[in-house]
């Protein structure tokens, strides 16, 4: 069985920074895609970050420069570094796997976890 747990989120002053994690099991980790996603109030969730098995990372615009994905293969955990938050990055942060095409955009994801909350205020 796939799960996918994040860990993470919080309540951070505007400029400030977080560290999402999602530890994931019941699959080939280190072989497939892996991305996060949010989700803000009244929004359609969008893509934020993937990286696909080699390394390869691809952002959203609106983060691009601020937030920073990788991935630990030995210990299946992915990860979000969030730099220089601002108000409209609060959202709800799904992880997700096993993409396919491994871009915010086209990226299709087989397994979700069930997101951490990350609150930015300003």
């Amino acid at each position: 069985e796939v799960q996918l747990v994040e860990s993470g989120g919080g309540s951070v002053q505007a400029g400030g920074s977080l560290r999402l994690s999602c530890v994931a099991s019941g699959f080939t980790f280190s072989s497939v895609c892996m991305g996060w996603f949010r989700q803000a109030p009244g929004k359609e969730r969008e893509g934020v970050a993937t990286i696909d098995s080699d390394g390869t990372t691809n952002y959203a615009e609106s983060v691009s420069g601020r937030f920073t994905v990788s991935r630990d293969n030995v210990m299946s955990i992915l990860y979000l570094q969030m730099k220089s938050l601002k108000a409209e990055d609060t959202a709800l942060y799904y992880c997700a796997s096993d993409l396919g095409p491994c871009t915010v955009d086209a990226g299709t994801p087989l397994d979700w976890g069930q997101g951490t909350q990350v609150t930015v205020s300003s």
